[in-house]
């Protein structure tokens, strides 16, 4: 798991992964995408990690793939990017991205599959697929439309031309824009909040939000209460009930049951 360019932290229960690659600009290799879907499965694997933040720098996030990299690729080759953006777009526990100055290609279409994400005020996104003859990769031809709406994702996507971090925002796949300073100490502080919270609680909440939007609200409210009676009957609610009734605070170790 261990590489030069990508740097994995694991702390109460908390993966940090931050793409470190400043002389090129964080784009990303083929290895660095390997190490990448190893710190995902690891973190995916152990109960102990609940949250991963995905994260750059405070003036950098990633240019996207390293073109050398990609170029070197023979044409049917497997790409490492698809492990990797098959396990991000599975993962079952929240993701939170941190992301300041350029944010290109793949560094923009991850973070559709993120669940909290900060950008920076001297963040600038990317989508320029079309420009070099391609077309969307990641995912981006589904979940842009689904959070952006069609005429908005078009834009982004037809012309492929930079927008900024309140653009994003108003396309609605960023959370909240901070100066740079800022953005770290916000990202963790809500990775921070999200770990604290009862796991498999986590877990059902991400697997509801990520089911197919074209369901009735009535198979919603069917398949959500089949969850909230076992979740009800489980360890971490009978906690937080009885330290409520109890006025104490909760027994963080009864809040993470895997079930």
């Amino acid at each position: 798991m261990s590489h030069p360019n990508i740097l994995v932290d694991c702390t109460e229960g908390i993966t940090t992964i931050e793409i470190s690659r400043r002389e090129k600009k964080n784009a990303i290799t083929s290895d660095m995408y390997r190490a990448m879907s190893a710190a995902l499965s690891h973190a995916r694997d152990h109960s102990h990690v609940r949250v991963v933040v995905l994260r750059g720098q405070e003036d950098m996030f990633t240019a996207g793939n390293d073109l050398a990299d990609f170029l070197q690729r023979k044409v049917g080759d497997p790409s490492a990017a698809i492990p990797f953006l098959h396990l991000i777009a599975a993962f079952e526990k929240p993701i939170v991205a941190a992301v300041a100055g350029n944010a290109v290609g793949i560094g923009t279409t991850m973070l559709l599959h993120c669940d909290l994400v900060y950008a920076a005020d001297n963040a600038k996104f990317q989508l320029p697929f079309v420009n070099l003859a391609l077309c969307p990769e990641g995912g981006s031809s589904l979940l842009l439309p689904r959070v952006a709406g069609y005429q908005r994702a078009a834009e982004l996507l037809l012309l492929g031309e930079p927008f900024d971090a309140a653009a994003a925002r108003e396309a609605g796949f960023v959370n909240r824009v901070l100066a740079p300073g800022a953005l770290m100490a916000a990202a963790m502080d809500a990775a921070q909040k999200v770990a604290a919270r009862p796991a498999a609680s986590l877990a059902v909440t991400k697997a509801l939000l990520k089911r197919p939007p074209d369901r009735s609200a009535i198979e919603a409210i069917d398949e959500e209460v089949i969850f909230f009676g076992d979740l009800v009957a489980a360890p971490a609610a009978k906690e937080i009930f009885a330290a409520f009734l109890e006025k104490r605070s909760p027994d963080p170790d009864k809040l993470h049951d895997k079930r």
